[in-house]
């Protein structure tokens, strides 16, 4: 049985345009993988891009994630539920809470035969780059580039932060950037393990770790511009350096990249 899918406002034409706004539709579309399916979790995960043409004659890009019995127990479901309902709760949640992030235009669950079954389609971020592939190109970015898109990026997970979340996985490659002629943009990809911060400033810390411990082109006085631009402090002080200490703490522990 399939529930009422969600589709988003500006996703129904161009769906509909193509016969494409049921869950059955996208189910039985052929369309290649971007790359190997996940067969985790005793079923699989695939993802696929869609690019459709609209009224305009325009293409509207889409990431089209379909799995068949790949769950995972959560406390909003103990028994298990597919892995995309949580992403899109999470979606969802930064949309409501003004975190930048990617955008659900299909979301829809069923139980086929036994099997738990979800489709999570969701706006390609064409005009964005991963952190990584930022940082693949470092040297060649202007001083004031390297400036913009470093603080677009601690504003964005400040922003995820002080809505009380936290990543949870917060590696180089699920944050995008873009640079602009004001300065950056920056989204959250892979929403998947976020949760709600529950150990206050360790929970934080532990983020952020992962993405510095993962960040290894940054020089160490850019990754200082990250914290500061983090703290929302011009300088460093008595705050700040603490917080370095506990950043780098617990780096040590772990080791860089690891």
């Amino acid at each position: 049985m399939t529930r009422t899918p969600f589709i988003a406002v500006n996703a129904r034409d161009v769906l509909s345009r193509h016969g494409l706004d049921s869950f059955e539709a996208l189910w039985a579309l052929k369309v290649a993988a971007v790359d190997a399916p996940n067969t985790g979790r005793g079923g699989w995960s695939s993802v696929c891009r869609l690019e459709l043409e609209d009224g305009n004659g325009q293409l509207q890009c889409f990431y089209l994630k379909r799995q068949d019995n790949h769950c995972t127990r959560t406390l909003h479901s103990p028994l298990g539920e597919p892995t995309f309902a949580r992403e899109f709760r999470a979606i969802q949640a930064c949309a409501r809470q003004g975190i930048p992030a990617l955008e659900a235009a299909f979301f829809a669950a069923r139980s086929e035969k036994g099997h738990a079954q979800a489709i999570l389609l969701t706006r390609a971020l064409d005009d964005y780059a991963p952190l990584d592939e930022w940082f693949e190109r470092w040297q060649q970015l202007s001083a004031a580039q390297i400036r913009d898109l470093i603080q677009s990026a601690a504003a964005l997970v400040r922003a995820l932060h002080n809505a009380d979340r936290i990543h949870n996985c917060l590696y180089p490659k699920h944050v995008f950037l873009r640079l602009h002629s004001d300065g950056a943009g920056a989204r959250l990809i892979d929403l998947e393990k976020t949760r709600r911060v529950m150990l206050g400033q360790r929970d934080l810390i532990r983020d952020l770790e992962t993405l510095h411990r993962r960040s290894l082109v940054p020089s160490r006085s850019q990754r200082l511009r990250f914290v500061l631009a983090y703290l929302g402090k011009p300088r460093l002080d008595a705050e700040a350096r603490a917080f370095v200490r506990a950043l780098l703490g617990r780096t040590a522990g772990k080791g860089m990249n690891r």
